[in-house]
């Protein structure tokens, strides 16, 4: 019944259908290939937050904060999905998920605070996604170049419209 009702709100379908290019965006081969990202559940969930802080933070800027709680609740529920899907039970759930949560938002919260210095976003996403790993500065910096051209980008697009352009990384 709850499903039901939850399929037929415009909110959560628009959520559900960010989430959807969002995951998308943030499995593109290129990432692990090319800027070296680790494919790994760490490596993907980083590349997660980073897609999610640009989409949160456009929906922000268009004044979708209805939007944007309604994906957040559905990135958190594809987590706690994923973490069931390897094999962690009810018991341990509520630290993992305040674990999840904490890093999902210091990064976001990281990278909004540096979002206009290209060095600043290098360095956060150095300390992030590549773990503060010396020779990762080159990579670290291109990935930060991809964010912000993804930012604005998605700074001409309309998030109500339901599709997401974060260009070529």
């Amino acid at each position: 019944m709850l499903n039901l009702l939850r399929r037929t709100d415009p909110v959560a379908k628009l959520a559900q259908a960010l989430h959807l290019q969002l995951a998308a965006a943030a499995r593109r081969p290129e990432f692990f290939r090319d800027f070296g990202v680790a494919d790994t559940i760490d490596g993907r969930f980083d590349m997660v937050v980073l897609h999610a802080w640009l989409v949160l933070g456009r929906l922000a800027e268009a004044g979708r904060s209805d939007v944007a709680q309604a994906l957040s609740n559905t990135l958190f529920t594809a987590f706690d999905e994923a973490l069931r899907d390897l094999g962690n039970g009810d018991m341990g759930m509520g630290p993992r998920m305040k674990k999840i949560g904490n890093a999902f938002n210091g990064r976001c919260q990281a990278y909004e605070a540096v979002a206009d210095d290209e060095k600043a976003l290098s360095d956060a996403i150095l300390r992030n996604v590549y773990r503060g790993e010396v020779g990762r500065e080159e990579q670290a910096t291109r990935l930060a170049r991809y964010a912000q051209a993804a930012r604005i980008r998605l700074a001409t697009q309309d998030p109500a419209e339901g599709t997401l352009d974060f260009g070529t990384p």
